[in-house]
């Protein structure tokens, strides 16, 4: 699913698509202000989002295999919570 379809999907509940694209950039620009403020976002039933340091390490460049460094950095990352795991359970196996 892209930006685009959840805009549609949003606009099935909301009446138009402005309103759903609006309520879209609203959720996903908090987000990332929250993440940018090292803050976590919970959604209850979906997982959390939060941010993770990196530490710098050594890398392998794969066309030459020259060893690089690779900077420490912050990282978005995201923990399922329990109610989307079970959901995916149900999914069968292809």
């Amino acid at each position: 699913m892209k930006k685009a379809d959840l805009v549609n999907e949003v606009a099935k509940v909301v009446g138009t698509k402005k309103d759903a694209q609006e309520a879209v950039d609203c959720i996903l620009e908090a987000i990332m202000k929250t993440l940018k403020g090292n803050g976590e976002v919970t959604l209850v039933g979906f997982g959390t989002f939060k941010v993770a340091g990196r530490k710098a390490r050594t890398g392998r460049n794969p066309k030459t295999g020259e060893e690089i460094m690779i900077q420490a950095k912050n990282a978005p990352k995201f923990s399922a919570a329990k109610a989307l795991k079970d959901a995916l359970e149900e999914i069968p196996l292809d």
